[in-house]
């Protein structure tokens, strides 16, 4: 067998109102996306509730309001049985933590055995109309994570990290292999797409990340209508040269994607995006404007 060859399973989903109903659907198509042969399966962001953050909060004690995991914690629990029981390594899209008086949009990773790998929390918190994250989340204070797995190293990243490349830079010069970027993005009733086409911006910031960083992309959106707002789904896989592996369709799906790791170190080396790296040039990019 092949071990640079693996199967990427994105559980494409719409959420209920009730925690366990969505815990309940996820174990459901984890089951199924390992079934059809996923090796590594990946959740939405938020899986366990509706999108909250698109309403705004009147004062930062409402969020106690909303419901909320810790970790250890239930949602924990069920993430490390769903890897457990169908031998997956599974990155757990996030879930709304709280940690102690803090709150953060946390992903969990838990490999076959069901142990925790590794918890990352979001590092870039956005704050738009129908995008009121930071009145909920604090900011991530984990720094970027790279974990290794018996299918390659892994990153996982959240939504609005897409669209920063520093973010991809830096898990990739940590060794990672493939990123993985639970979402919760779509198109609102109230907003025009007076830049262009935000879908496609949103998957072509993406594939510049897996090629210049030869690194598989892969982007987990959630699916359906949540009050004011229509998720596009469209999760997919992007090679390390750019190539779309897999795409969904706008509904609830599961995405299957054989991958290979050779062909992003060959890329990596071939290209030499790396080692013509000049970071004695780059000093602004850490500056605050």
């Amino acid at each position: 067998m092949n071990t640079d060859n693996v199967v990427l399973g994105l559980v494409q989903m719409g959420m209920a109102s009730d925690p366990r109903t969505n815990l309940q659907k996820a174990a459901a198509m984890v089951k199924e996306a390992a079934e059809g042969g996923a090796q590594v399966v990946c959740l939405p962001e938020l899986f366990t509730t509706p999108y909250f953050p698109q309403h705004g909060l009147g004062s930062a004690s409402e969020r106690e309001n909303v419901p909320c995991e810790t970790v250890p914690g239930a949602a924990a629990d069920a993430l490390s049985a769903m890897a457990k029981d169908n031998g997956v390594v599974l990155v757990g899209g996030s879930i709304y933590e709280k940690a102690g008086e803090r709150f953060f949009n946390t992903a969990l990773v838990h490999g076959r055995d069901g142990d925790l790998l590794g918890k990352y929390r979001k590092t870039h918190i956005p704050h738009d109309e129908n995008f009121y994250e930071q009145d909920y989340f604090d900011k991530g204070d984990t720094g970027f994570q790279v974990i290794d797995t018996p299918h390659g190293r892994i990153s996982p990243l959240i939504c609005f990290d897409q669209w920063f490349p520093e973010a991809a830079r830096a898990c990739a010069l940590e060794g990672a292999q493939m990123l993985f970027y639970p979402t919760a993005i779509g198109l609102s009733d109230n907003i025009e797409q007076q830049e262009g086409d935000w879908q496609q911006a949103w998957e072509n910031v993406m594939r510049g990340h897996a090629i210049a960083n030869s690194v598989v992309v892969a982007a987990v959106n959630r699916a359906g209508r949540e009050d004011k707002m229509e998720f596009w789904g469209g999760s997919f896989v992007i090679d390390a040269f750019g190539k779309t592996v897999a795409r969904a369709g706008k509904g609830e799906e599961i995405v299957l994607a054989k991958i290979d790791l050779e062909h992003g170190r060959q890329v990596q080396e071939g290209w030499g995006f790396f080692r013509n790296r000049r970071p004695e040039c780059y000093g602004r990019l850490t500056d605050r404007r």
